[in-house]
């Protein structure tokens, strides 16, 4: 079994997948987060069958944050 973190982040007003433990690099991006997902799991399964002739499963770990800003102004 592969098995494949992905560092799911918010920003410049998109989400950003990195693959974190991977045998390659794949870096994705993607105004929906569910979308994000189903994009990352088709690439990397892509990805293993075709470049690396992977049959077997995958199993993915899905780690996200969002950091937002705002500016508080006491009156």
């Amino acid at each position: 079994m592969k098995l494949v973190t992905v560092k799911m982040h918010w920003g410049e007003g998109a989400w950003h997948s990195e693959l974190i433990d991977a045998e390659f690099a794949c870096t994705l991006e993607s105004t929906s987060y569910d979308t994000l997902v189903e994009r990352v799991k088709v690439a990397v399964q892509d990805i293993y069958e075709v470049d690396f002739k992977y049959s077997g499963d995958i199993q993915f770990f899905f780690q996200s944050e969002r950091v937002d800003n705002l500016r508080a102004q006491a009156s």
